[in-house]
């Protein structure tokens, strides 16, 4: 059963750090790309970025140069590494695994950037 667990989120300053994660359990975790998203309030969900298995990396405009995600193939998780966050960073964080046709979420992790 695949199943995929954030956790790390929470309340951070502007200009601080945060550190989510993703676990992953159920498939061969080191060849799949993975991908974090968000949803804030009252908006739509957006992919923050994605980590292929390469581990070669695309991002949403908005966190290129604050936002890094990485993976160890060795083990998991995958991370977000999220430096100098805004405001407008704050949503629920989400990992997804696209697997056979079917796209597989975590439950998500919240993350308040806010002074």
């Amino acid at each position: 059963q695949v199943q995929l667990v954030e956790s790390g989120g929470g309340l951070v300053q502007p200009g601080g750090s945060l550190r989510p994660s993703c676990t992953a359990s159920g498939f061969t975790f080191s060849r799949w790309r993975m991908n974090w998203h968000r949803r804030a309030a009252g908006k739509e969900r957006e992919m923050v970025g994605l980590i292929l298995s390469s581990s070669d990396t695309t991002y949403l405009d908005s966190v290129k140069g604050r936002f890094t995600i990485s993976r160890d193939n060795s083990q998991d998780p995958v991370y977000l590494q999220m430096n100098s966050p805004k405001p407008e960073d704050t949503a629920v964080y989400f990992c997804s695994v696209l697997l056979g046709g079917s796209t597989y979420w975590g439950q998500g992790t919240q993350v308040t950037v806010s002074s």
